[in-house]
C-alpha cells in the first residue's frame, strides 16, 4: 500500500511540475496536461479504492483474528451467580454420607467464591432421608428455589428417582456417589463423580486376585439393593474370569439387617478367608462385631459405601483394624491439594474427610471447570439468570468433551463418557490403628 501511495505523490509532483512550467503553452499541449491530469486522478482513484479495500481487509482479518482468538479461549471470563442445589440424606440411616458430601460442597464453594468476585456460587441442600419419594420432594423444593444445576442425589435408590425427573426437567445432575448404572442409563443430563458399580466390582475381584489376597472368598450383599446388587454382580462376573473361588455366596435385605450370623456361619463352614461386602457401613459394621464375636478372624473386603464407618456413632473402631477397601480418595495421601482440602475440612468439622466428603469437595469444582472451559471457549458467559435447560445443555456439551479434564481430590486427569460415566484411577486403602492408609 506504501508504493501505491509512493505513486500518486509522484504523479502529482509531475502534473504540478507540467501545468507549472507550460503555462504559456498551446493547445496540444494543454490537452496532454488534462490527459495526463485524468490519468493521474483515474490512478489516485485507484490507488484510494485500493488502499480502502486493503484497509478494509485488514480490518476484516484483524476481527476475524479477533474472533478466533476469543474461541480459542482468550477473553472469554465467566460471570454471574450460579445457583447450586445439593441432595442427600442429612438425617436419617445414611447421614452420615449426605453430610459428609455437604461438608465437602461447602469447602469448595467457600475457596471457589474467594477466587474472584465476578463469579458467585449460592449452595443449597436439602435433605431426602434417603428415601425415594422424600428425595423427589427435596428436588422439586430446590428447582423452587431456582437451582441450575443439582449435586446429587448421595444413594442410589433416591438418585435414580430424582434422575428421571431431572431428565424430563432437563436439569443437569452431578452425584457424588450415587454409583448404580441405573442412574444414568437412558439420561443424557445425569453424570457420576463416583466410580460406577460395574467398574467397583470387577475392580475389586481383580485387586484380590493380583494381591493374592484369599484363595476362597465368601459375598455378603443387600439383594434389595441396587448399589450392592450391581457390584456384586461385576464382582462374580470377573472373580469367573480370573477364576477366584467364591465358595459362598448370602443375601439380606434392610428389614433383616441386624443379625448375620447365618451369613457368617456359612462363609466360615466353607472355608472363606476373605469375605467381599459390596455394602453400606452400617450393616458391615454389625457384620464387624459379629464376626468378632464368633472368633471368626476373616479378612473384610469393602467399596465406597463402607467410606465412613471410623466415623459411626457408638462403633469399636478396633473391630474394623485390616479392613481394606477400594476408593478414590485417601485422607493420608501427601499431595498438596488433598492436604489442603483434609486440613480444611478437619478444621471444620473435627474429623477426617471420608470419600464422599471428598466426592462433595470435587463436584462443585467440576462444575465450576466446566462453565470456565465453555466461557474461555466460547466469548465468555454470564450464568445470572440462566435457566436450568439452557445451563444443562452447555454442561452436557463440556462434561461430553474429550478435552475437558478435572483434577480433583478424587483423581487427576477425570474425564467423562456420553453415558455419564467417570474415568480416574482406584485406590485401595486399609485401616490401621483407626485411620486409612494408602495401600
Amino acid at each position: 500500500m506504501k508504493r501505491k501511495l509512493l505513486a500518486v505523490l509522484l504523479s502529482a509532483a509531475m502534473i504540478c511540475s507540467l501545468t507549472a512550467c507550460g503555462g504559456s503553452a498551446d493547445s496540444s499541449s494543454a490537452d496532454t496536461a488534462d490527459t495526463t491530469t485524468d490519468t493521474a486522478t483515474d490512478a489516485a482513484t485507484d490507488t484510494t479504492t485500493d488502499a480502502a479495500a486493503d484497509t478494509t481487509t485488514d480490518a476484516a482479518t484483524d476481527a476475524a483474528a479477533d474472533t478466533n482468538a476469543d474461541a480459542s479461549g482468550e477473553g472469554g471470563s465467566l460471570t454471574g451467580t450460579l445457583k447450586l442445589g445439593v441432595v442427600g440424606p442429612l438425617t436419617g440411616a445414611a447421614a452420615l454420607y449426605g453430610n459428609a458430601v455437604d461438608n465437602g460442597s461447602q469447602i469448595a464453594v467457600e475457596e471457589i467464591n474467594a477466587e474472584s468476585a465476578d463469579f458467585q456460587i449460592e449452595l443449597n441442600a436439602q435433605d431426602d432421608e434417603h428415601d425415594a419419594e422424600k428425595s423427589v420432594n427435596a428436588y422439586n423444593n430446590l428447582k423452587d428455589w431456582g437451582a441450575q444445576a443439582i449435586i446429587g442425589c448421595v444413594t442410589t435408590t433416591p438418585c435414580v428417582a430424582v434422575a428421571a425427573e431431572a431428565y424430563a426437567d432437563r436439569m443437569f445432575m452431578l452425584t457424588p456417589s450415587a454409583s448404580a448404572t441405573s442412574v444414568t442409563e437412558g439420561n443424557d443430563n445425569v453424570f457420576q463423580l463416583c466410580f460406577s458399580d460395574p467398574n467397583q466390582g470387577s475392580a475389586s475381584a481383580q485387586y484380590i486376585f493380583d494381591n493374592k489376597l484369599a484363595e476362597k472368598v465368601a459375598v455378603i450383599y443387600n439383594n434389595a439393593d441396587a448399589y450392592s446388587t450391581g457390584i456384586y454382580q461385576t464382582f462374580q462376573a470377573q472373580a469367573d474370569t480370573l477364576g477366584l473361588e467364591v465358595v459362598s455366596t448370602t443375601t439380606f435385605t434392610d428389614d433383616t439387617a441386624n443379625d448375620f450370623s447365618v451369613q457368617l456361619t456359612e462363609a466360615q463352614n466353607a472355608g472363606a478367608e476373605l469375605i467381599f461386602l459390596p455394602i453400606y457401613y452400617t450393616p458391615a459394621s454389625l457384620i464387624m462385631k459379629q464376626a468378632a464375636d464368633m472368633s471368626y478372624d476373616v479378612k473384610l473386603f469393602g467399596v465406597d459405601g463402607m467410606d465412613g464407618i471410623l466415623s459411626l456413632e457408638g462403633f469399636d473402631t478396633s473391630l474394623a483394624e485390616g479392613v481394606m477397601l477400594l476408593t478414590p480418595f485417601s485422607a493420608d495421601a501427601t499431595d498438596e491439594l488433598t492436604s489442603s482440602f483434609v486440613s480444611k475440612y478437619e478444621s471444620a468439622n473435627s474429623e477426617t474427610p471420608s470419600q464422599f466428603a471428598a466426592d462433595g469437595y470435587d463436584c462443585p469444582y467440576a462444575i465450576y471447570e466446566a462453565l470456565k472451559y465453555y466461557a474461555a471457549n466460547n466469548g465468555g458467559l454470564n450464568v445470572d439468570g440462566m435457566g436450568y435447560e439452557e445451563l444443562c445443555d452447555i454442561l452436557i456439551s463440556v462434561f461430553t468433551d474429550p478435552a475437558f479434564t478435572v483434577d480433583g481430590v478424587t483423581g487427576s486427569g477425570m474425564t467423562w463418557t456420553a453415558a455419564g460415566e467417570v474415568n480416574k484411577a482406584p485406590k485401595a486403602v486399609v485401616i490401621e490403628n483407626g485411620v486409612y492408609v494408602g495401600l
